[in-house]
């Protein structure tokens, strides 16, 4: 039904999935755990560089369907540890700028790869 989104400048996905999908003007993008896209490996340093790790990807995302962060309208923040809200915070703010989009930051048990942070967001173009 949609039209599936695939960039080599982010990590491929580690299952049966895609790393977004374009319905209409609306893009819908899957999780992006901190992996090195040229490596496949998690990437190395504390949760700020996965958390700017796990961004980075999503940008490589956005770049390939035309778009950048004031197209994102929501994004879900999954962590292991709501120890590491404020430093996710951070990179978080530092990567998004003014633009605020609606968001959800959740506490969950693991993340793929070893991750301790994973970001999703929905696009609108």
């Amino acid at each position: 039904m949609g039209e599936v989104i695939f960039t080599n400048k982010a990590p491929a996905a580690v299952g049966p999935y895609s790393q977004a999908i374009k319905v209409g003007n609306v893009v819908y993008c899957s999780g992006q755990v901190p992996l090195v896209p040229e490596t496949g490996l998690l990437v190395e340093g504390d949760i700020k560089a996965q958390a700017g790790q796990a961004l980075k990807n999503v940008k490589a995302v956005l770049d390939e369907i035309g778009a950048d962060v004031t197209n994102v309208v929501k994004t879900t923040v999954f962590i292991l540890d709501m120890e590491d809200f404020g430093p996710v915070n951070e990179v978080y703010a530092d990567f998004f700028g003014d633009h605020k989009p609606a968001r959800s930051c959740v506490a969950v048990a693991e993340l793929p790869k070893g991750a301790r942070v994973e970001v999703e967001v929905l696009v609108v173009l």
